[in-house]
């Protein structure tokens, strides 16, 4: 039983890191139709701005008299940088082809992942770079079931991310610019809704959370690759689609059912297959139910 309910704490963790990721493909879904491949490439990117900040305070001794103050810089400077790179993708990449077939838009988003991956490659190296071991160690035993402190901070930080984002979603003005844009662009552009800002704000938003999350993953294991977002990538995608792609909540609650599946996986059954059963259960669910989970609670909650 305690091993189940470790199982449980690392599955949330892993789902939180998830549902952050697929909350910015399932917003850039719903406002342009775009599967946005890129994404997992941004995520990857804030997690190497925060090894770099966090590497050039620690060598000016600033972790040891303020870790975190520190662990705030790395999270602000890597959301910042995201949000650039989201802002320069959009405008490069997917602006100019917005009247074009969705094929189109597709290959600029996977070249552009391959580019930014490839990018990250040649700017850091082919070797994984570590993370300061300053906020990593120490937690606490509940019951037999061990919770850490980068558990902790990473479950609470997802929780509170996303509930901002969905107050931001349907309590502020440009937020429910958002929800219109997603339902009907022309007639929002009739009314004076500005797609362009919108759809950028979009962009943004997917970013910063993507940023968080990168940041969260070098903390949580240690280190940081050019090609980590690849297969977290892949698997928010599919975390979207499974809650109801363009769904706030199907994207979060997605993301913790294939985190959880993940680690039941290989906690149970073979560590090697994890990632065939997260893709099973994807697979199960969209032969039987092809909107995803909440796929028909779209109205209120889709951005």
């Amino acid at each position: 039983m305690e091993v189940f309910f470790q199982q449980i704490i690392n599955g949330l963790t892993l789902g939180s890191i998830y549902a952050l990721i697929a909350l910015g493909y399932t917003m850039v879904y719903g406002i342009i139709q775009l599967i946005n491949f890129a994404h997992g490439e941004i995520f990857a990117a804030g997690g190497y701005i925060g090894v770099i900040v966090l590497s050039f305070m620690q060598a000016r001794g600033v972790l040891d008299t303020h870790p975190f103050l520190g662990l705030l810089l790395a999270f602000v400077l890597a959301m910042i940088y995201c949000a650039f790179l989201a802002v320069a993708l959009e405008t490069v990449a997917y602006r100019p082809l917005r009247g074009a077939s969705r094929l189109a838009l597709l290959l600029s988003a996977l070249g552009m992942s391959i580019f930014l991956s490839n990018g990250m490659m040649l700017a850091q190296g082919v070797y994984d770079k570590a993370y300061p071991h300053f906020f990593t160690s120490g937690g606490f035993e509940v019951g037999g079931v061990i919770v850490t402190n980068m558990q902790v901070f990473i479950i609470i930080g997802s929780v509170l991310l996303m509930i901002g984002l969905n107050l931001f979603v349907n309590r502020t003005r440009l937020g429910k610019a958002m929800r219109s844009t997603a339902q009907d662009r022309v007639m929002s552009a009739i009314l004076g809704i500005n797609a362009n800002k919108t759809i950028v704000t979009t962009f943004v938003i997917g970013a910063v959370l993507a940023a968080a999350a990168g940041v969260m993953v070098g903390l949580y294991y240690g280190s940081v690759r050019f090609d980590m977002g690849f297969i977290p990538g892949i698997k928010a995608f599919s975390a979207a689609v499974l809650g109801g792609i363009g769904n706030l909540t199907g994207a979060m609650l997605g993301g913790m059912i294939i985190g959880m599946v993940e680690i039941f996986a290989a906690g149970y059954l073979a560590s090697e297959y994890k990632d065939v059963f997260a893709f099973i259960i994807l697979i199960l669910v969209l032969y039987f139910r092809p909107t995803g989970i909440m796929g028909e609670q779209v109205d209120d909650t889709r951005v």
